[in-house]
């Protein structure tokens, strides 16, 4: 009877296990689907200009376009030696390491063991019978395996979530990435935008103080006051504190491209470069093309759908836990029968537990988990608007700045030609020091709107570029196979 009890008992936990594996392919949850995003079929400001069909796509060394050697050999140091890039870099790993984490879930765990004990019983214990007295050794050797069968698909959508996390967190780090390279390329070209400027300041202060020179001729052969000769150098003074002064923005440039390259600003400098001739033409391409150009548009998408995956971890909560447990082992008195068969032992159960009652906590957390979903839905769609925005400003500024250079040149022309007709007729006294002095404030002015429409136009081009996603591309986003297990981290 006893046997025919054990075999029943024995047949029941195979008959649990069994039904338990046979539903662990089942999963709760909704289906992910992309989130839907209204996409132009151009963008506004687009022209032929702008994206000629000659022009080549946006490479990953998206830098190498303006053509400055300075620059390429500073932008891979970024990489190297940026401290925020490191840090995104270590966020990403922690997000890896959390796939691990959680994919252990699906394995059983497995235990063994060992112990020993001598032991003398009391001869005064209560009365069971043989027990009084005794003294024995007991020997135990044995492994303990348990597995929570995922039968709802909890550990597996609990596994989705932390995969397409770390692939946000990749994409992140492609974001700050970018956004690094960009800081760099902007403050580059305006730290050469600066040394424009003090070039062209150079210029002028050698034209006043010929200009100094030729008024105090005039005034020791009686044909120009002391007054012009005051205000000329007045002005000779002016530009070169216009000059000195060039130096304090082209400093702070200086310094905040050391630390973008990981070095301190005392042993960090640029040779002066003045900034000169027009930025490339950027490609631009479909507002669809994008979604999958732009790192932070991914990353905002990735984050969906790990929050849709967190709906399914929070259902699964609703059904059953479903628990295989087995041990086995050898146990023996003496050691020199302790690996003989008789002292074998072993135990196989399974189990089933409900949660009847919990005051609403499931349903909180399926509501919490639902409403981070629409969070991330909206905040995904957010960043593709931003992102279409960014896209817009950009490709407005080089088409209003062009615009704009093409007039400010035609104002360079006729400021410098009016420049020369002053001072001529000032040498033949038709016209007084203030006229010149007039006009040549007027032709540094306009030179210096010139000089900074050249460094916007450039900038304008770079943060185009950083819009348009700086070359990088959906596909390199981790696979989930390569999330599974440790691998060398790789800056992309």
């Amino acid at each position: 009877m006893n046997r025919v009890m054990r075999n029943r008992t024995w047949l029941g936990a195979v008959t649990i296990g069994l039904a338990a594996l046979l539903v662990s392919g089942c999963a709760v949850g909704p289906r992910y689907v992309r989130p839907s995003v209204p996409t132009p079929p151009a963008y506004k400001e687009t022209s032929a200009s702008m994206s000629p069909a000659s022009a080549q796509p946006i490479q990953q060394k998206w830098w190498e376009v303006f053509g400055d050697s300075e620059l390429d050999a500073l932008e891979p140091q970024i990489q190297v030696s940026n401290q925020n890039l490191k840090i995104a870099a270590a966020e990403y790993q922690q997000a890896r390491a959390m796939v691990q984490y959680y994919r252990s879930g699906l394995f059983p765990t497995l235990g063994i063991g060992a112990s020993g004990i001598r032991e003398h019983t009391s001869e005064n214990r209560p009365p069971l019978p043989g027990l009084q007295g005794l003294t024995y050794t007991d020997l135990v050797a044995q492994g303990d395996l348990s597995y929570q069968v995922d039968a709802w698909g909890r550990v597996r959508q609990t596994v989705e979530s932390a995969r397409e996390n770390a692939q946000a967190s990749a994409a992140d780090l492609a974001t700050v990435n970018l956004a690094l390279q960009a800081e760099l390329a902007i403050d580059y070209f305006n730290l050469r935008n600066a040394d424009a400027e003090e070039q062209l300041l150079q210029s002028t202060v050698a034209d006043y103080k010929k200009t100094l020179e030729l008024t105090q001729n005039l005034h020791n052969g009686g044909l120009a006051s002391e007054l012009d000769v005051e205000q000329a150098r007045s002005q000779l003074n002016a530009a070169e504190a216009q000059e000195i002064d060039i130096g304090v923005a082209r400093a702070q440039y200086e310094h905040t491209i050391a630390v973008l390259v990981g070095k301190p600003p005392s042993v960090f400098s640029i040779p002066f470069s003045p900034l000169s001739g027009l930025p490339p033409i950027v490609p631009v391409g479909l507002p669809s093309q994008l979604l999958q150009s732009r790192p932070d548009i991914a990353a905002a998408e990735r984050r969906v759908a790990a929050a849709n995956a967190q709906i399914g971890v929070a259902r699964a909560a609703y059904f059953p836990q479903l628990l295989l447990t087995a041990s086995g082992g050898v146990e023996s008195g003496d050691i020199g029968t302790l690996f003989e068969g008789p002292s074998a032992a072993w135990a196989f159960g399974a189990g089933a537990l409900e949660t009847v009652f919990d005051g609403g906590q499931r349903h909180a957390v399926s509501a919490e988990a639902q409403a981070g979903f629409d969070q991330t839905v909206a905040a995904y769609r957010q960043t593709v608007l931003t992102a279409f925005q960014d896209v817009e400003d950009n490709l407005a500024a080089l088409r209003i700045l062009q615009q704009e250079s093409t007039k400010q040149d035609v104002a360079v022309q006729a400021a410098g030609r009016s420049v020369v007709l002053s001072v001529n007729e000032y040498k033949g006294g038709l016209v007084d020091y203030l006229q010149v002095l007039t006009v040549q404030t007027v032709s540094l002015s306009d030179q210096l709107t010139a000089v900074n429409i050249r460094g916007r136009q450039t900038v304008a081009t770079v943060q185009l570029i950083e819009a348009l996603g700086g070359g990088w591309e959906i596909s390199k986003l981790p696979s989930a196979q390569s999330m599974a297990w440790k691998q060398k981290l790789a800056v992309k």
